[in-house]
């Protein structure tokens, strides 16, 4: 069981989040920039506002901002560039596309079916 409080229509604070259920209703997802979530979100065909923090975060911010599917807030994080960042990823229709695009290529990889064929 987890616990959910809503503080308006827009934030929520839960001690769990589904996010694979999240996602399916995301128009953005505002994330560390790990490989799981970022894959994740790119087979959900939601773009991002990638705020990196170590190890492989970097590399995988980089390349949400060269594939165009987000931007990366660098380290000098502010309010004011977070928002700034959420706002243009939301309104440029591009990044959306841009996702779609990478969602399609994931699914046309068909990465289970190939998972399964080595394993047996």
């Amino acid at each position: 069981m987890y616990s959910v409080f809503f503080n308006n229509s827009y934030r929520f604070c839960s001690n769990y989040a589904p996010q694979l259920e999240l996602l399916q209703k995301a128009s953005l997802n505002i994330t560390h920039a790990g490989l799981n979530t970022t894959l994740e979100s790119l087979s959900y065909g939601v773009p991002m506002v990638a705020i990196p923090i170590t190890d492989d975060q970097p590399g995988v911010a980089a390349r949400i901002a060269w594939t165009g599917v987000g931007e990366v807030v660098k380290s000098s994080l502010s309010a004011n560039n977070l928002r700034e960042s959420i706002t243009r990823v939301l309104k440029e229709r591009s990044y959306k596309q841009n996702a779609i695009q990478l969602q399609e290529a994931i699914r046309r990889t068909e990465g289970v079916n190939r998972a399964v064929d080595i394993i047996e």
